[in-house]
């Protein structure tokens, strides 16, 4: 399977790429795609992705880090010319910590959204990867109100339960889980995951956060451990292994573009 979301820029991963790409590897992870949070690191998440045939990347801006102005819009279109720009994000809201203030994190949300909606109108459509947190009611209408459709974005690192689930799901989006599927104190993410049509979901470690059970202590996470997400999610809809991970595989593809030799 792929890991299709990572962040192989953070510090954690400094002068480690190559040991960590190799684990996943040799672990089956065939590719992941690392993740953009600012206007300036998308163009080191590009450099990875160009040095090694099965990394792809983003360009986007985090909500926690929309107050790091300025945001150099213009960068995603840069990056975004690239094959191996597969995504735009992540972006979205966080309601989890007080800063950035929220007023900021919609300001730039608003503005990131027009020039997405901008790039598609010039031929850069590109599927949009969602932070959402503790911010369903908030994100949902704003998205919504864009010209983006629903069906090209997907909620990552879902820590909801049914209601948010429903409530993505009847929007048109797409989900993908973390390692947070296998922690003994979310029973409320397993049965959320357990509404999630098998066409739609997809598996990420958010690396280098939430490793996932029983790797829970391993700092950092690393791609490697997204086949334990894999296999919990087998576990939520009854599956083998090898069939979930075959649903997994197509997903990616027809979300991303690649995979299966592409």
């Amino acid at each position: 399977m792929i890991d299709t979301h990572c962040h192989l820029t953070f510090p954690d991963y400094q002068d480690k790429i190559d040991r960590v790409l190799g684990v996943a590897r040799a672990s089956g992870v065939r590719g992941c795609i690392t993740i953009s949070t600012t206007t300036s690191d998308c163009f080191d998440a590009l450099r990875i992705a160009r040095e090694h045939a099965d990394v792809w990347c983003t360009a986007g801006v985090h909500p926690l880090y929309s107050d790091r102005t300025p945001h150099r819009w213009e960068s995603l279109r840069d990056v975004g010319t690239d094959p191996k720009c597969v995504a735009w994000g992540e972006l979205g809201l966080d309601n989890h910590y007080d800063k950035p203030a929220k007023e900021v994190q919609v300001r730039v949300l608003d503005e990131q959204l027009g020039v997405i909606e901008g790039l598609a109108q010039e031929g850069m459509a590109k599927p949009v990867v969602l932070h959402c947190r503790e911010a369903f009611d908030a994100l949902i209408p704003i998205l919504g109100r864009s010209r983006l459709d629903p069906s090209r974005m997907v909620f990552h690192c879902f820590t909801g339960g049914p209601a948010e689930m429903r409530a993505l799901l009847d929007f048109g989006a797409w989900v993908s889980f973390t390692g947070v599927l296998t922690y003994k104190n979310a029973a409320n993410v397993r049965e959320a995951a357990a509404m999630v049509p098998l066409d739609r979901v997809m598996v990420e470690t958010d690396s280098p956060f939430l490793s996932p059970e029983p790797k829970r202590t391993q700092r950092p996470n690393e791609p490697a451990l997204v086949r334990l997400v894999g296999e919990a999610l087998a576990a939520v809809h009854g599956l083998s292994v090898a069939e979930m991970e075959r649903h997994l595989d197509d997903n990616t593809h027809r979300f991303f573009g690649i995979g299966k030799g592409g």
